[in-house]
């Protein structure tokens, strides 16, 4: 059974270029275009994995994983953010939040 993960970013490039790696490696890939569209499609599909990015318009990176860390089904699952930030505040408000890691 192949493990499905969820990539939240508001640039539909980066989107595809992470679907298209994730997919390669044999893994199920679910797209959002924002943290809130994010947070709708992890919780009502199962999936093992999330790769955010942290800016976005409607909910941010932050803000989705604070909002999916208090849904039941959040419990177990690794939040990476993927971002090119890499300001030190905004890491440990992330860590904070929930997330699992962060690549710059």
């Amino acid at each position: 059974m192949s493990k499905t993960i969820l990539t939240i970013d508001d640039s539909a490039s980066i989107r595809q270029m992470v679907s298209m790696t994730l997919s390669a490696a044999g893994l199920d890939v679910i797209e959002a275009i924002d943290g809130s569209d994010g947070y709708n499609k992890a919780t009502s599909n199962t999936v093992h994995a999330v790769i955010t990015d942290l800016n976005m318009p409607i909910m941010n990176g932050i803000e989705f994983i604070r909002k999916y860390r208090q849904h039941p089904s959040s419990k177990g699952v690794p939040i990476i953010l993927l971002t090119t930030e890499s300001d030190e505040e905004l890491k440990r408000q992330a860590k904070e939040a929930g997330a699992t890691g962060w690549i710059v």
